[in-house]
């Protein structure tokens, strides 16, 4: 029989603990204020009407959200996911917003698992941990885990790929790419440029074949075929949609790809160092643009740690980087030259497309803070002095340092590690996003549908958006989940025009009203800003 040794069984329980205390303080960050901490506005409002319908009416949605850059649409897999949050909270946005920060939270655990196994024994409570910490108190993490969007469950669903996919390469267990298969289509259909990603989860599938013996390749060919089925099954919904709707999706796609595309202000070369620093800081420090100087002074630090751990990893750990490094060098290509929204600043967000990326980049903070706090002074450098000019930075730091702490823990290296790394983390707890989302989130939107039930009464209400192109379902769904009847403009007895600053100049009057004028109904009974930039004219008939 074999008996556990003391170590043995505190080693566990240190890991265990540092799972906890990571989980715990991921769910803290990201299940407070979940009511009004996120955003609201047309594609929140479309989705959670999509929801209502699936789980109210058993509409079952084909397609997933419209996206961005042309006239198709994302997986439906992404309401599938949510419709039991929908179901379970009587369609409460809170509720499925909840899903999703569950979902942000449990990427913070595979976040440290992955680092945790991939850096070995040596190094990897340290890789874990600091990989988990950073990933939990992100600021960019912690948005993407609190407001419904489609691109939202990317995070989670990446490190799920990242972790099965390597479970499967270290225990030679191939069932693991069926998991790894089931996080990758979550990623496609969250967002479509999840795509992007497969290719690098299949060069690690034909490699692990590879490397097989030819017995054992049969049976990873076998399970191959499983994953390549549970890919092409999460599509089923769209095949049924094309065969009803002569292809639509399919012509849209391909009028997409043959089009023009949209314009590029940058050059090739300079596109993809902004493309390629935007990826790597968007998880770290947030927008690039909002924060130039740290996000490249972070991005550059990953990328060295990439580089030293490319050189210097042995093992299991060098396997894991090569194909991280292979995996974001295929990514920046794909992102960078191929789509032209990334490379161009607009008033809307784009940072989360890429977001299936930001556990490798948490996994390397954490794999080259292990590896950074190993490092030894060397045996010809006298006491008192430092070696390096890294060392040299934090000198003053490390003098103050060492009357509090031994000399022979706190190397200079450790100090540069705890100085960078507190700065990271300062400043992601400096742009945590509010408790109350500048526009008010839902609670503010159920208001506003409130005050437009009280004008129009019984009577069924239409609503038309300035500009078209955005529509005005940010507040349709309080109508609709409160079961008020919804009409069109040529036929109801009130009007609401739901005016967007961020794009029209004249909102308040000058554009709402020859809307209205046109639809029969000019007389104004209220206006009222339901949010900064928004504005709600309400109109009736006669």
């Amino acid at each position: 029989m074999t008996v556990r040794t003391p170590r043995l069984e505190r080693a566990t329980l240190l890991d265990l603990l540092a799972l906890a205390v990571l989980l715990l303080l991921a769910a803290a960050l990201r299940f407070t204020d979940l009511s009004t901490r996120g955003p609201w506005d047309a594609d929140q409002g479309h989705d959670m009407l999509v929801l209502f319908r699936f789980v109210s009416e058993g509409d079952w949605p084909l397609l997933g959200p419209p996206t961005s850059i042309g006239n198709f649409h994302h997986g439906a897999l992404y309401y599938d996911l949510l419709a039991p949050a929908a179901w379970l909270g009587g369609s409460d946005p809170a509720i499925v917003t909840g899903a999703i920060a569950l979902s942000g939270t449990a990427a913070v655990g595979l976040v440290w698992w992955i680092a945790r196994a991939v850096a070995g024994p040596a190094g990897g409570r340290i890789a874990g941990f600091v990989a988990g910490l950073v990933a939990a108190l992100s600021a960019s993490a912690i948005s993407e885990s609190t407001f419904i969007w489609n691109p939202n469950l990317i995070a989670f669903s990446g490190a799920l790929t990242i972790a099965a996919g390597w479970r499967a390469w270290t225990t030679g267990r191939a069932r693991w790419w069926l998991l790894a298969a089931l996080g990758q289509a979550i990623t496609m259909h969250s967002h479509v440029l999840g795509i992007v990603f497969l290719v690098p989860v299949a060069a690690l599938l034909v490699a692990d074949a590879r490397r097989r013996p030819p017995g054992s390749r049969r049976a990873l060919a076998g399970v191959g075929l499983g994953a390549l089925a549970i890919l092409l099954a999460s599509y089923l919904p769209l095949v049924a949609h094309e065969l009803g709707h002569d292809f639509a999706e399919t012509r849209a796609l391909i009028a997409w790809l043959s089009g023009p595309g949209a314009p590029v202000a940058l050059d090739p070369i300079s596109r993809l160092l902004f493309v390629g620093l935007r990826i790597v800081a968007w998880p770290l420090t947030g927008l690039l643009t909002d924060a130039l100087g740290p996000g490249t002074v972070a991005s550059l630090g990953v990328l060295v740690a990439l580089g030293w751990r490319l050189r210097a990893a042995a093992g299991p750990e060098r396997d894991f980087v090569r194909w991280l490094a292979f995996s974001l060098l295929w990514s920046w290509l794909a992102l960078g030259l191929g789509v032209a929204g990334l490379a161009t600043v607009t008033p809307l967000p784009v940072d989360h497309y890429h977001a299936f990326l930001d556990p490798l980049v948490f996994l390397l903070v954490g794999l080259g803070t292990a590896a950074a706090w190993e490092i030894r002074p060397r045996p010809d450098v006298p006491p008192g002095r430092t070696a390096g000019p890294a060392a040299a930075a934090v000198a003053p730091t490390a003098a103050l340092a060492r009357t509090l702490t031994p000399a022979r823990t706190l190397t200079p290296a450790r100090m540069f590690v705890l100085v960078a790394l507190g700065a990271l983390l300062a400043w992601n707890v400096g742009h945590w996003p509010p408790a109350v989302a500048p526009d008010g989130g839902y609670p503010a939107a159920a208001r506003a549908g409130a005050r437009i039930e009280a004008s129009a009464g019984p009577d069924p209400v239409a609503f038309v958006s300035l500009p078209e192109f955005k529509t005005a379902e940010a507040y349709l769904f309080p109508l609709v989940r409160d079961g008020h009847a919804i009409g069109e403009p040529a036929t109801a007895t009130t009007l609401v025009v739901v005016c967007d600053a961020l794009f029209i100049t004249d909102c308040g009057g000058p554009a709402e009203d020859p809307v209205a004028a046109a639809a029969g109904l000019g007389r104004l009974v209220d206006r009222f800003v339901a949010a900064p930039g928004r504005t709600i004219s309400i109109y009736r008939r006669g």
